[in-house]
Formats: C-alpha cells, sequence, structure tokens
C-alpha cells in the first residue's frame, strides 16, 4: 500500500508540474493576431523633423489607449513644416477593456515601427485594434476601398444557414452604432467603423462592406470584408475570446491528468 501510495503521489505531482508549464506559456493573444498591413513608397530621413512628429504620434497614441479605445491626432512639433506634419488614429475593437485596448494597441505600435520602417505612413490591422499614421490627412474621410477579403469554405446551399446570415447581416446594416455585434443561431456577425466618420459617413461604409460580404462571401460559413474605414465580418462558428480557448485548453488538460490518476490507481488495486 505504501508504495501504491508513492506511486500515486509522483503521479499527481508529475500531473502538476505538467500543468504547470503548460499553462505558464499561454497561447498568442487573439487580440493580436495578425489581419494586414500597409506601408507608403515614401521615406524618411533619419533625425528630420518628421521621425520626431511620427515618434510623437507613436507617443500620443499609446498613452491616450489607456484612456479610450478611440482617438485621433495631429502632429506638428516645433521646428517643423507643413510638410512635416504628421497624423495618426487608432481604435480598439467595441468590445475591449480599457487594459485590452492598451496592450493592443502598443503591440501594434510596436509592430508597425518595424514593418514601416522609415516609411511617411503605415497602417497595421490586429483582431483586437487598429493604428493608422501618414503626412497626408486622412481624418473624417470616407474611404471605401476594399483593403481585405476573406471567404471561408462554402456549405453549399443551406437555407437554415443562409437565412440566419441574412438577418445578421441585415441587423449588422441597420443597427445605428460604431461598434455593432448581432447573433442568430449559431451564426454571429460584427461590424465596426472608424469613429473619425460621421454617422452618416460610419452607415455608408458598413452598408457597401456588408454588401460585398453577401455578394462576394456566398454560401461561405464565415467571411471577413476590411474596407480602409470600416469592416464587417460573420462566422457560422461564432467570435470567442482567446481567454475562453484557453479555459476549454485547461479543462480538457485536467480531464487527460485525472483520466491518468484514475488508471493508475486501477492497475494497483
Amino acid at each position: 500500500m505504501k508504495l501504491h501510495a508513492q506511486v500515486l503521489s509522483f503521479a499527481s505531482v508529475l500531473c502538476y508540474l505538467l500543468s504547470f508549464s503548460f499553462f505558464s506559456h499561454p497561447s498568442y493573444s487573439a487580440l493580436e493576431s495578425f489581419v494586414y498591413a500597409g506601408c507608403t513608397q515614401f521615406k524618411y530621413n533619419g533625425g528630420s523633423p518628421y521621425e520626431s512628429n511620427v515618434n510623437s504620434v507613436f507617443t500620443s497614441i499609446v498613452n491616450s489607449a489607456s484612456l479610450s479605445n478611440f482617438n485621433n491626432f495631429k502632429i506638428s512639433l516645433s521646428g517643423s513644416t507643413q510638410s512635416d506634419i504628421v497624423y495618426g488614429l487608432f481604435q480598439c475593437r467595441g468590445d475591449l477593456t480599457s487594459s485590452d485596448c492598451h496592450n493592443c494597441v502598443t503591440y501594434a505600435v510596436s509592430r508597425l515601427g518595424n514593418i514601416c520602417i522609415d516609411t511617411s505612413g503605415g497602417a497595421l490591422q490586429l483582431e483586437g485594434c487598429f493604428v493608422k499614421y501618414d503626412n497626408v490627412s486622412f481624418l473624417g474621410a470616407v474611404d471605401k476601398t476594399v483593403v481585405l477579403k476573406k471567404c471561408g469554405p462554402s456549405f453549399g446551399y443551406d437555407s437554415d444557414f443562409l437565412t440566419r446570415r441574412d438577418a445578421v447581416l441585415a441587423y449588422l446594416t441597420g443597427a445605428g452604432q460604431y461598434f455593432r455585434v448581432g447573433g442568430s443561431g449559431k451564426v454571429q456577425g460584427m461590424a465596426q467603423c472608424m469613429q473619425d466618420l460621421s454617422m452618416s459617413g460610419c452607415q455608408d461604409c458598413l452598408s457597401e462592406a456588408i454588401q460585398h460580404l453577401k455578394n462576394e462571401c456566398g454560401s461561405s460559413s464565415w467571411g471577413d470584408m476590411f474596407l480602409a474605414k470600416c469592416y464587417a465580418r460573420y462566422s457560422e462558428r461564432g467570435f470567442s475570446s482567446d481567454g475562453a480557448r484557453r479555459f476549454h485548453g485547461r479543462g480538457w488538460w485536467f480531464m487527460i491528468c485525472g483520466f491518468i490518476l484514475s488508471l493508475i490507481y486501477i492497475m494497483l488495486n
């Protein structure tokens, strides 16, 4: 019996150590997952007033992200000329906490600086946030250019799915907020536009994004349509947080550990 207890004790400790090791390195945050990025072709000179203004915009964006989920900037430090002005903007997904927004934007700014090295403008969309800067003002301007389109595998003709999908997209079209979510059964939808737009400009942009989504993704099980100033998405699987995925992973891990301990107990008895 003493040997049996020692074996069970050892197995319990091993399960604990393995689970500790597994959870001390959580999976990569879904909010920081890359969606798209773009950089202008023009470069600025190192040490120039323009570089100082870019750095100031980045600092302002990071600092502001701890206080709100959206802000825009026009930076022209002392000694700058008209051509040195830098415009910047950030926006977080509407359901993010202040902490998640700040973390996402901080990461986005660091990545954007590495992706668009010494370029006069650039934009980066992550799952949880968007950051953009440029030397040409884009603030308040409606821009319905398609930046990214992704469509999942086709379901074929499924009348129930298509009815639910169309109902969700219709709701998103008419919801009337900058950030919109809706669902019908297993079909979930999400839409958002930049808050530098007027509500009518937002509505115009989202209506176009949703129409593109219906026309181009057809019977796909999920679809993403990103325009320059708004996006619309739907998914048969729904949208879940990274934390939820880690929770489910943890549940499976402890079930496996429990099964191993039970098996050892049966073998020893």
